[in-house]
């Protein structure tokens, strides 16, 4: 396919480079200026959004926030500029359900179609082509991208309408906040009772406590990794969307509330950059005690 990739950081440039390596040409833009190794790789450097969905017949986003997706797509020399119909916009960023309506209601207008399709997996997931993609829009565009989505994961599903994605997005990110924050708790309680956190790691992995959070993030706490990975910023930037989301709703949300007040306590100590599991590290501020020591 003729393919269009906007958002080369920590995830979006392994997911792009994965699709250069499937034999797809891929134009390439980022506000820091397209990866030397993609460009080296096949990939096309393009000076603007604009640029990028004039030449592609499906643009792809990938930025960190719902303003910054708003800026790419309708902003100055943005995506919708250089649209014309029949093309297909796909934004696997993270961002507001309520906005991704009206982003797809705009492009609709335009004769092209819409899918949001954000993804878990971080971006080990991203470098691995293991990425879970939630997608929100018509079934037809989604058959017609899926062999991109292809290449850049392993746990592809059509949730459901325009905006579906992305709520399903906020809906992994209560899941995994919880999840970290349990592990966390279980570990800081585990070993200021003088337990070795990374044994008792070992035995609650055969048992029904599992999860991938203990198996991963676990690990991290135990070694002191807390380089991203996944940023607590970001993280934070989600669970946002899930309790405004929760207050439009008439939904109550006790415990992500709780998950975003420890990772806003990691903030407010120099944590924006660390990896979501240094949530662990407000837990061992308030408990006096840390896990292990780092080495």
């Amino acid at each position: 396919m003729n393919v269009g990739f906007i958002g080369l950081g920590i995830m979006g440039k392994p997911m792009a480079g994965h699709l250069i390596k499937g034999g797809h040409t891929v134009h390439l833009f980022s506000r820091s200026g397209a990866p030397q190794d993609l460009t080296a790789a096949g990939g096309k450097s393009c000076a603007s959004p604009k640029e990028v969905a004039q030449k592609a017949d499906v643009i792809i986003t990938m930025v960190p926030d719902t303003p910054d997706v708003e800026k790419v797509l309708f902003g100055a020399n943005g995506v919708a500029e250089g649209l014309t119909k029949g093309k297909t916009v796909v934004d696997m960023s993270s961002i507001s359900p309520i906005a991704t309506k009206e982003f797809a209601k705009k492009i609709n207008e335009l004769g092209c179609d819409y899918l949001d399709a954000p993804v878990s997996g971080g971006q080990v997931g991203a470098q691995n082509a293991a990425l879970t993609i939630m997608v929100g829009g018509p079934e037809a565009a989604f058959e017609r991208v899926k062999p991109l989505f292809d290449l850049m994961g392993k746990n592809i599903t059509l949730v459901g309408g325009s905006g579906d994605g992305q709520t399903c997005k906020v809906a992994n990110q209560i899941i995994v906040a919880l999840n970290i924050e349990a592990v966390a708790e279980a570990l800081v309680f585990a070993s200021k009772a003088g337990a070795d956190p990374a044994k008792v790691r070992q035995a609650l992995m055969g048992g029904f406590a599992s999860s991938r959070i203990l198996e991963v993030h676990g690990e991290r706490m135990i070694k002191r990794t807390f380089n991203p990975g996944f940023r607590i910023e970001l993280h934070q930037k989600d669970l946002n969307l899930a309790l405004q989301g929760a207050k439009a709703l008439g939904v109550s949300l006790p415990n992500t509330s709780n998950a975003q007040q420890l990772f806003n306590a990691c903030v407010a100590n120099g944590g924006a950059a660390w990896d979501h599991s240094g949530m662990v590290r407000a837990l061992e501020l308030m408990a006096h005690h840390e896990v292990a020591k780092a080495g």
